[in-house]
């Protein structure tokens, strides 16, 4: 359980990062802020859409009696527009990390040479760097779908969608925006995406206490845009923790990875 509390703090830390090196926050704020427009227009759009979209994806109710139709169709728009938000909240942080990939690299370097030690590079040029942050950014997202999909589903499970299944959402979207910001650090450590997501499977609770708050956080207007600059300092301490030596003899190195070069 210490492990929860850890990852919070790294949370904490990076927001006092960038509290105390004012220029770097105001650089990463740019990138939220574009791509928060364009999240917000979304969303709304999904607002005043899910009622008729779920009209027409349910044309087998049109002849219930009330109140059963009216509850069934309330029911569905409820859950469309809540996994429209759940895959907002878990994109937005792939989104903007792609958008704002020259700014948060800048600023992950920044954050290591400020705590001392190596400072890694890709030693790759911005467009290979931008094509494989998409592709993996694609392929993390193909796995968050397939799992919002099977907790949309289960949803509609009596008492367990009501309970289990909101936490299990929460710790999914924890779990995937700390893959997408320490990604930004790790990347440039040479480290691809299998030997990432199993770094992060090896500190679960580490990862789920940086994750979880932040993603409770970003379902706060505009709190995601603010929060970005810190998050990614943050994760980058996090990302310094997981590929640090666990013994002076160098018995604990991680094991040399190389960034895919194709």
């Amino acid at each position: 359980m210490r492990d929860l509390g850890a990852g919070f703090g790294y949370l904490v830390q990076g927001q006092r990062w960038v509290g105390r090196h004012g220029r770097w926050f105001g650089f990463g704020l740019l990138p939220g802020l574009i791509t928060l427009v364009l999240y917000a227009a979304a969303l709304v759009g999904l607002g005043y859409g899910a009622d008729d979209l779920v009209d027409w994806a349910t044309p087998f109710a049109d002849g219930w009696s009330s109140p059963w139709l009216g509850v069934f169709r309330t029911t569905l728009t409820v859950l469309v527009f809540g996994l429209g938000l759940f895959l907002a909240v878990i994109t937005f942080t792939a989104v903007t990390l792609l958008v704002g990939q020259p700014f948060y690299e800048s600023l992950s370097e920044q954050v290591d040479r400020t705590e001392g030690g190596e400072v890694p590079e890709s030693g790759l040029p911005l467009w290979r760097e931008l094509w494989i942050s998409a592709r993996d950014s694609l392929r993390i997202l193909v796995r968050v779908g397939l799992y919002s999909l099977l907790l949309f589903a289960l949803g509609f499970v009596p008492v367990l969608g009501q309970t289990v299944v909101p936490v299990l959402g929460f710790c999914v979207t924890g779990y995937f925006l700390t893959e997408e910001l320490t990604a930004v650090a790790l990347q440039r450590r040479g480290m691809v995406l299998r030997d990432r997501l199993a770094l992060l499977r090896g500190r679960r609770l580490l990862v789920l206490g940086f994750g979880v708050p932040l993603g409770l956080a970003f379902l706060v207007p505009f709190v995601a845009v603010f929060l970005m600059p810190g998050a990614v300092a943050g994760a980058t301490l996090l990302a310094r923790d997981l590929t640090a030596p666990e013994s002076g003899d160098g018995a604990g190195d991680p094991a040399p990875c190389t960034l895919d070069k194709g």
